[in-house]
């Protein structure tokens, strides 16, 4: 017995068809509420490929960080990672991406679709400067598809109720995490408190992730 979908037209005898407003929402371009959402985004889901494989990361940065260059594109600037680079190898593979931006307390999110490129071009590092602190590089993106994405997700996994959020001592350890990953047999505190050390010091400084 195949239990595989691997058919499109398959796969949709097994949902209803979606509303027309769920199709009709998507635009191609950046309008006003798109502006408005970026403006107090903090944060967003940043997913590239390099056509073998898939990447996603977190990008933050106070509200407003993504910057809206024109109708078509937006820019952000690279602050501190851990310099695998993996984004930005992949954008220099293939423009492809994705980004899922997010406001705390709101369940609805903002996905952009489009095509990217790094740049060195100073007049739009300079426009994602943040703290007078001038990016290496800027990732500008021409917006193929934007359209704000339904809140049911984040209302079933409660993200935003805070009485639902584990305590500290139920949360999971990405200090043992590492140090299993790692398998350096250490104590755990010891690399957290190497690591709050490390955020303390590069938090602001451009790099690449």
């Amino acid at each position: 017995m195949n239990d595989r979908v691997d058919d499109d037209v398959d796969l949709r005898t097994l949902y209803r068809a979606p509303h027309p407003n769920v199709l009709n929402k998507s635009i191609d371009h950046i309008d006003d509420g798109v502006r408005e959402f970026l403006a107090r985004s903090p944060i967003f889901v940043l997913a590239t490929t390099d056509g073998d494989g898939v990447d996603a990361s977190p990008r933050g940065g106070p509200p407003g960080f993504v910057r809206v260059l024109d109708d078509r594109r937006l820019a952000f600037g690279d602050l501190a990672g851990n310099n695998r680079l993996d984004s930005y190898c992949n954008v220099a593979a293939r423009s492809s991406i994705g980004m899922l931006c997010m406001i705390p307390g709101l369940d609805e999110t903002l996905r952009v679709n489009g095509r990217a490129r790094i740049s060195t071009d100073q007049a739009i590092r300079e426009q994602c400067t943040i703290d007078g602190r001038l990016p290496k590089v800027a990732v500008v993106v021409d917006v193929d598809e934007c359209f704000v994405h339904c809140a049911k997700a984040f209302r079933r996994g409660a993200v935003w109720d805070v009485s639902t959020w584990p305590s500290a001592d139920d949360r999971p350890s990405p200090a043992a995490m590492l140090n299993d990953h790692l398998g350096l047999g250490v104590d755990p505190a010891l690399i957290e408190t190497d690591l709050e050390a490390s955020y303390r010091a590069t938090m602001w400084e451009p790099g690449g992730s």
